[in-house]
């Protein structure tokens, strides 16, 4: 059976029909001429944007986060251990 992409209530290949198969998910789309318009190829690539963003954010997230992750790990060591460069107003912790 093919699945068509439906966009706004209406096909996006142009068919009409009351027994089609229709769903606004993307990877489930079957039929070629509505994989070749330029709403669907407008809803993957802003998916797929969308994809990259969210991977992006949640790794810029972790490496803004080394910081205190270090001093954590330095607080916790014995003894008087120096910071990394760029910790100048602390000479030790």
């Amino acid at each position: 059976m093919v699945t068509h992409y439906k966009v706004a209530g209406h096909l996006a290949c142009g068919h009409h029909g009351t027994n089609l198969i229709s769903t606004t998910e993307l990877n489930r789309v079957k039929c070629r001429s509505c994989r070749n318009t330029d709403a669907y190829k407008d809803a993957r690539r802003d998916q797929r944007n969308a994809a990259r963003r969210a991977a992006r954010k949640a790794k810029s997230h972790t490496a803004t986060d080394w910081r205190s992750a270090w001093t954590e790990r330095l607080t916790a060591m014995p003894g008087l251990q120096r910071l990394p460069r760029g910790f100048h107003d602390q000479a030790f912790v």
